[in-house]
């Protein structure tokens, strides 16, 4: 495999990380078109520009956009969530790539407009259908030499920076997740019956005391009511 060669593939594509190419990000798809398992036409954001620079970058031809894949927005988009009717459910911060998303459980989400992508990955999830795509004031051109272009190559790098630290922090939760598991697996199967026998005991005992406690209640209760 070109490392090289994937490097200026990655380079050329959007970094939007919306998996409409069929890979689960833009690398994985440029290291596809470098060993010859991709297409060159099935990024729908990149557009017809992003298929000339990589058909010139691999002396390939080029090829209009596989639109089975998608099409291309002539407008950048960012997601918008309509905070009255979000529930909080966390759904959409799972789902983003570049955690553009920000919130807690229960809590009200939001989006960091100006690190948002567009890839829509957000709105399918969602249970409550409060996330809309909604367009940016800058138009996106084709043209190479405009502020937007740079802008957007700009923003495609701090996407890559930001998708590729939210994949070092999944990978580092999922090492400590299985370090937790692989230590309850190894516990010595009497330490785990005696807890069990523990925790079987202390909710009888808890059972028996609140029963008592009703009982008592009610004799009292009686007791009064005969007093009268």
């Amino acid at each position: 495999m070109n490392k090289l060669i994937i490097d200026q593939i990655d380079e050329i594509l959007p970094q939007t990380q919306c998996r409409k190419c069929g890979f689960i990000g833009c690398r994985p798809y440029a290291e596809a078109i470098a060993e010859g398992r991709a297409d060159i036409n099935q990024c729908p954001p990149g557009g017809q520009q992003g298929i000339h620079r990589i058909s010139e970058l691999l002396g390939v031809p080029a090829k209009p956009l596989d639109t089975t894949y998608g099409f291309p927005r002539s407008n950048q988009v960012v997601a918008w969530i309509d905070e009255h009717l979000c529930i909080g459910c966390t759904f959409c911060i799972q789902s983003c790539p570049v955690d553009a998303i920000v919130g807690a459980a229960k809590q009200m989400h939001t989006v960091i407009a100006d690190e948002c992508t567009g890839c829509d990955l957000c709105v399918a999830p969602c249970p409550m259908d409060c996330i809309r795509m909604i367009p940016v004031d800058k138009e996106i051109t084709d043209s190479v030499s405009s502020p937007a272009d740079v802008d957007r190559k700009q923003a495609a790098e701090r996407a890559r920076s930001r998708y590729q630290f939210r994949q070092q922090r999944l990978a580092h939760i999922n090492q400590v997740g299985n370090k937790v598991r692989t230590e309850k697996f190894i516990q010595p199967p009497e330490d785990n019956q005696v807890s069990a026998e523990v925790r079987k005991k202390t909710i009888i005992a808890a059972a028996l005391k609140r029963a008592a406690a009703i009982r008592v209640q009610a004799t009292n209760e009686s007791n009064f009511r005969k007093a009268k």
